[in-house]
């Protein structure tokens, strides 16, 4: 049976947030409360319509982000100002989630990592996930609109792009001046090589320091990014011939 990796953070965050209450007490008192039960059916009735989609022989795995981050040992200022407070009962609705679903946690990973260890290792599986970096990923992917069957060269060539663009949100900045267009156009006249990368940092006056801490924080790990005895991510280190159009050592998780 096909599963459904999902992405589960964004959804209890979204159900949680709306069923908040906030109450006035006036000066200086103000409470915020949560109808437990009616946040925990929002989030049950959106992973009832998810199934719903692709039928009844697909069975969902929830997956969430760890309190820790691998990604803050090698940039402090990642996710830097993300620390905003979760909303009301986001904890309680993962615990009873747990009693319900399969549900999985890995320590220091983000839950984009999780499903992308998973997916590679277990081929044939769908991603749902509205988050563009899932796209490295090989395999099959529902962005809440449409699905896709990402190939492991678009996956690699995904990577590459994000490395240069860079996110603002997650905090890494890429190359100055260089988004998701200019990147393509860059690659699809230069190659989708790190050797391409390297020239587009260093053309900035920047290192290839910089170039390869940017690619550790834009990498979404996959099963060979993932020492299994350990439960260590392994950062991401290219061959300096590496190249994401040529097919070599490139993983399909599409089958």
């Amino acid at each position: 049976m096909s599963k459904l990796l999902i992405d589960a953070d964004f959804i209890v965050y979204k159900c949680c947030a709306a069923c908040e209450t906030e109450i006035d007490y006036g000066e200086d008192v103000i409470f915020v409360t949560s109808n437990f039960s009616d946040a925990y059916k929002a989030v049950t009735n959106e992973i009832s319509n998810l199934q719903s989609i692709f039928g009844d022989f697909v069975k969902p795995t929830l997956f969430f982000s760890d309190t820790k981050n691998f990604r803050k040992k090698i940039s402090p200022e990642y996710k830097g100002h993300r620390n905003r407070k979760k909303p009301c009962g986001y904890r309680r609705v993962i615990r009873n989630l747990e009693l319900q679903y399969d549900v999985i946690i890995m320590p220091w990973l983000e839950a984009d990592d999780a499903m992308g260890i998973y997916a590679t290792q277990f081929p044939g599986n769908i991603i749902v996930s509205p988050d563009k970096d899932m796209r490295q990923i090989p395999g099959k992917l529902y962005n809440l609109e449409d699905t896709t069957t990402i190939t492991p060269e678009e996956g690699a060539q995904w990577h590459l792009i994000q490395t240069l663009a860079g996110d603002q949100t997650d905090g890494y900045s890429g190359v100055p001046g260089i988004g998701v267009k200019r990147a393509e156009t860059l690659f699809n006249k230069e190659g989708y090589s790190w050797a391409t990368v390297v020239k587009a940092f260093t053309d900035k006056g920047l290192t290839e320091e910089d170039a390869l801490l940017n690619a550790r924080l834009a990498r979404i790990l996959t099963i060979d990014d993932y020492d299994t005895k350990s439960k260590d991510p392994i950062l991401w280190t290219p061959e300096e011939s590496y190249a994401a159009d040529s097919g070599t050592g490139l993983q399909d998780a599409s089958d």
